[in-house]
């Protein structure tokens, strides 16, 4: 179990990270491409990323097993992580002694061989070649459902909103799911170790991941900015784009999107809402809402997520920008 003690400040100082991290990305999936459950999760992904991946996973298996340590080196919590090139950029200047502290961590026996001993030393040419993997990883293997990965993370975020919203930092605290327990001033979380990490004022970002599996994440490293990783909610069958299921130029679900009534749910969508809120707001029937709802997700510019037996549904970026678009002031 890990237990992550608050402290008054704490508390005042916990945010959601604003999108999803690519590092935190690329490790966790790197991690859950070498595992065998979460089949219902991950297996079709799996089958559809191994054939197309070149050399870049053999290389990051190295420093990111499925189970037990990696490197905190491989996630920098500080710095400008806008881009991918921006955090690699991070992570290839991460001061030499704490490579070789790291990595020595992770080596068993402590004797670093071949490549990873050259990259604890800090030699440019393995700096280049980590560099050129996460790039190469981050191209086959996320990129081709990065719009799916940024959605479910949006839709996720306007969760923790609704739950700040309704119960302060404690409520949001509270509901981050089952494997997490609020018990003031701990949280306890669902861990593979025992660990326990004291924020001592420096607050907490919680970071959401979809590739994150099958418990939370945080920095063996203590001393660092804390950040906690959790799984989220996925789109049920979200793979299956990647698939070749794209529909031809025209002929897909975006034709039947005009009309009032489908326009006013996608704006109620913007900020997050549940199919009662929306049919309450627009003055017509649950089935009726339900209805436009099923098709503004076959566009791709609603997502859903289930919490407590309640749906609620998000604008993905994709609606968002429909709106912005098509009525730039909110309705």
């Amino acid at each position: 179990m890990l237990r992550v003690h608050f402290t008054s400040d704490d508390l005042a100082r916990v945010r959601v990270a604003p999108g999803p991290d690519f590092l935190w990305e690329i490790s966790n999936s790197v991690q859950t491409l070498q595992r065998r459950d979460g089949e219902r999760e991950f297996g079709a992904w799996r089958r559809w990323v191994r054939p197309r991946l070149s050399g870049s996973p053999r290389l990051l298996s190295r420093l990111l097993p499925p189970r037990g340590y990696s490197p905190d080196f491989l996630t920098p919590t500080t710095g400008d992580r806008e881009s991918l090139q921006a955090s690699v950029d991070v992570l290839l200047s991460t001061p030499r002694p704490r490579l070789r502290a790291e990595l020595a961590r992770l080596a068993t026996p402590a004797r670093l061989p071949g490549w990873l001993g050259e990259l604890a030393g800090g030699d440019a040419d393995a700096l280049r070649e980590l560099g050129g993997a996460l790039r190469t990883y981050q191209r086959e293997a996320l990129a081709p459902h990065w719009r799916r990965v940024h959605a479910d993370i949006d839709a996720d975020r306007a969760l923790r909103l609704r739950s700040l919203l309704e119960g302060g930092t404690e409520g949001l605290l509270a509901g981050l799911g089952p494997q997490f327990r609020w018990r003031a001033p701990v949280l306890e979380v669902a861990y593979p170790v025992d660990q326990d990490l004291r924020l001592r004022g420096r607050g907490l970002v919680l970071q959401p991941s979809f590739f994150c599996w099958p418990t939370p994440a945080t920095l063996a490293d203590g001393e660092l900015p804390p950040v906690l990783v959790y799984p989220i909610h996925r789109t049920p069958d979200w793979c299956a784009s990647a698939r070749g299921a794209r529909p031809a130029p025209g002929s897909g679900p975006l034709g039947p999107l005009l009309g009032h009534t489908r326009a006013g749910v996608l704006r109620a969508t913007r900020t997050g809402c549940s199919t009662l809120e929306a049919a309450r707001l627009l003055g017509v029937t649950h089935p009726a809402v339900s209805q436009h709802l099923n098709v503004l997700r076959e566009a791709g510019l609603v997502t859903t997520v289930r919490r407590g037996g309640r749906s609620f549904h998000v604008a993905t970026a994709e609606g968002r920008a429909l709106l912005a678009a098509e009525d730039p002031a909110p309705a």
